[in-house]
């Protein structure tokens, strides 16, 4: 018997390869060449929509420019996610770690829409399992139909047969299809079925949801080409161990990147946090130092978070240097700055950073409130609860302005505070009539000076 042809493929980029490399020949990414055998291409991969017709090339000017009405999936959070909705024949992949709720949000979508006809498949668990699951997240299941299969055809055939108005498929790593002689979850099943169901997607003009798991690097499992087929990518952030989840949007080619939605994992299924500066804000007494508010910008949208800091003496002669949900390399060059620009001695005292919510922050401005947050704690002097803080910090002690401060000059007024700190850079001509009043401070030194006189 023949041995079986192989090739090696990247699953950073999807490159192909006669033999293992090291290092990808086109992406430039290490250990990413894994091993597949060699499928003889099949009508269906040649066609590009599934059509045996030829298709004639028309003019731009000639095609129409409409806007399609979008479903609404009977989340507001999810729809504003994908700019107003899901557009028709489109192709949505969510992932997320294990536990997060990826199976939670894609089972809550039907329940919350009974005007949607729904074929949920599921290859993961059998059709008692999301009935248990559907009792707890509670809504109204008349209008869902539970398919458990993991055979693409079959998919298909039952998907052509109900016309469903949205399909969703958990996940598109146990799917395979009679066309592709290897395992489920292996590099050439993942991108044959993907392709699959963008075509039936396109074809049909039903919206297919799919669920994608999570690598222990953090990227969706499979070749980066998964993420090139499918129109939008959601990824959900957070801990499991944290009620809160933020949905983010990596690619949408129907509306913006710089969306999220922040859900709160409860009994009952995922609920929508509007306003997620309500759920950030300290919920301890007030007069308790180490801790400072920040007006931090994600995308577009504005909220308030609280930063907690705790100096103390070192205990073992060693300073200890932790953050949680911040880069601890932000934190010793912040932690730098003020000694060598404002005079602090804190290289003998441990300093531990935590970002209230479970967030992981990423946002410069925080700089200006981690650095209020590590001198109250060393001062042991209370913060006022209605002061925040918009600033990133430099090398040199100086307070850089940060972008868009309007909005978060806003938000912090709306939520009622009474002091923002921002760079005296800042151009906020925009809110010269806010009721808030605005400190503008230029370096370090002068902050220190303002805030802890």
């Amino acid at each position: 018997m023949p041995k079986a042809k192989t090739l090696w493929y990247c699953t950073s980029c999807g490159n192909e390869s006669p033999k293992w490399m090291g290092q990808c020949p086109a992406c430039k990414e290490w250990n990413t060449m894994v091993e597949a055998p060699v499928q003889p291409a099949t009508k269906a991969a040649k066609s590009a929509f599934g059509r045996d017709e030829r298709r004639k090339p028309v003019k731009l000017t000639e095609v129409s420019s409409s806007a399609e009405e979008r479903v609404s999936l009977g989340s507001a959070e999810v729809d504003r996610l994908l700019g107003g909705g899901m557009v028709p024949g489109s192709l949505v992949l969510i992932g997320g770690e294990p536990g997060i709720g990826k199976s939670t949000l894609s089972l809550q979508i039907p329940l919350h829409s009974p005007s949607l006809r729904t074929l949920y498949v599921t290859g993961e668990e059998s059709e008692k399992q999301v009935k248990m699951r559907a009792a707890r997240l509670g809504g109204d299941a008349g209008n869902c139909l539970i398919y458990a299969e993991t055979l693409l055809e079959n998919i298909l055939a039952e998907a052509e047969e109900i016309k469903p108005d949205l399909m969703v498929v958990d996940s598109v790593q146990t799917m395979y299809t009679e066309t592709v002689e290897s395992a489920a979850g292996s590099v050439s099943q993942i991108k044959e079925v993907a392709a699959r169901l963008l075509r039936f997607a396109k074809e049909s003009g039903v919206p297919v949801i799919l669920i994608g798991h999570i690598t222990k690097d953090g990227f969706i499992a499979g070749p980066k080409i998964l993420e090139h087929i499918v129109d939008v990518v959601l990824q959900f952030e957070g801990e499991n161990r944290g009620s809160y989840r933020i949905l983010r949007s990596i690619k949408n080619r129907f509306g913006s990147t710089s969306e999220l939605a922040v859900f709160e994992m409860t009994g009952q299924g995922l609920r929508e946090v509007a306003n997620p500066s309500e759920m950030l804000i300290p919920m301890h007494e007030q007069g308790l130092s180490g801790t400072a508010i920040c007006a931090m910008l994600d995308g577009t949208r504005p909220f308030l978070f609280e930063v907690q800091a705790l100096v103390s003496t070192a205990a073992y002669g060693t300073a200890q240097r932790s953050a949680t949900g911040f880069d601890v390399r932000r934190l010793n060059m912040l932690l730098a700055v003020l000694e060598k620009r404002a005079g602090f001695h804190l290289s003998a005292k441990d300093v531990f950073l935590n970002m209230a919510g479970g967030l992981k922050i990423t946002d410069p401005a925080c700089d200006l409130a981690v650095i209020c947050a590590v001198l109250s704690s060393n001062f042991d002097f209370a913060i006022p609860s209605d002061f925040c803080f918009a600033g990133e910090v430099g090398l040199s002690g100086e307070i850089r302005p940060v972008a868009q401060a309007e909005r978060r000059v806003i938000e912090a007024q709306r939520l009622g505070f009474k002091k923002i700190f921002v760079s005296a850079y800042s151009n906020l001509d925009a809110v010269r009539d806010a009721t808030i009043k605005v400190v503008k401070v230029s370096d370090v030194a002068g902050l220190v000076k303002t805030l802890f006189k």
